[in-house]
């Protein structure tokens, strides 16, 4: 398959996605759901994770949809290739993925990766699932969440960072930084904590600093690896 530079419409200020996915159709039907967004516009395809890097590069999309099972390089190598180069900003990565592949979902985080979203996720929840990664933000949902749990589970707690990052949070943003773990919103660790929700966006922020995450997707990873967070730890709601 060649690559497919697409040609993009839509305001020049929309959301740019690059969609990389080895079937056609799957790519066309992609391709059709976010050009009805006015919101966003698909700058280009690639059908192999070569063709995903290079179009990357090339491109700069501000939104990568990355399916996991591609020939020639894998989604997650491409995705980590992407994430370590020199593009300012760096695109952001949503991985497409199903409920078999559910084993490489810690590997997708340690990668980088901003998100998650299924095959078969509803269209408006897909373009909302853009959205959100696009905006810096993460898209962790509970199922993903618990999948990451279970993997942590499986693992020897790792030792905390040489570093001491974990020295310089404050009472709160540990407490912010257990919450985020088991995949809550703000909003609902504002009702838990009983604090606002610009509050804990502000706690979320200084937490992305303090530990040098890059977004809310890699605080998931480090809370558990600290052991800040362990598996079977549950928080109640609101």
């Amino acid at each position: 398959m060649s690559e497919n530079p697409g040609h993009p419409s839509g305001p020049a200020d929309a959301i740019r996605v690059l969609i990389a996915d080895d079937e056609a159709l799957v790519r066309a039907g992609f391709r059709m759901l976010v050009d009805s967004a006015a919101d966003l516009r698909v700058v280009g395809e690639a059908s192999d994770g070569v063709q995903a890097v290079r179009q990357a590069k090339a491109l700069q999309p501000d939104v990568v949809l990355m399916d996991i099972r591609m020939p020639i390089m894998r989604g997650l190598e491409a995705a980590k290739v992407i994430l370590d180069g020199d593009q300012v900003p760096l695109p952001r990565i949503l991985i497409v993925t199903t409920f078999d592949e559910d084993e490489h979902v810690f590997e997708a985080l340690r990668s980088g990766a901003s998100g998650f979203v299924l095959k078969d996720t509803p269209p408006e929840q897909l373009l909302d699932a853009i959205r959100v990664v696009a905006g810096g933000d993460a898209l962790l949902t509970p199922s993903i969440t618990r999948r990451l749990i279970a993997e942590f589970a499986r693992r020897p707690r790792a030792a905390p960072p040489a570093d001491g990052a974990l020295a310089q949070l404050t009472d709160r943003e540990h407490e912010v930084l257990g919450q985020v773990a088991v995949g809550l919103s703000n909003a609902e660790i504002a009702a838990n904590l009983h604090l606002s929700v610009a509050t804990v966006k502000t706690h979320v922020s200084r937490l992305l600093s303090k530990l040098h995450g890059r977004d809310r997707a890699q605080l998931v990873v480090i809370a558990y690896e600290t052991g800040v967070a362990s598996p079977g730890q549950h928080h109640p709601g609101p």
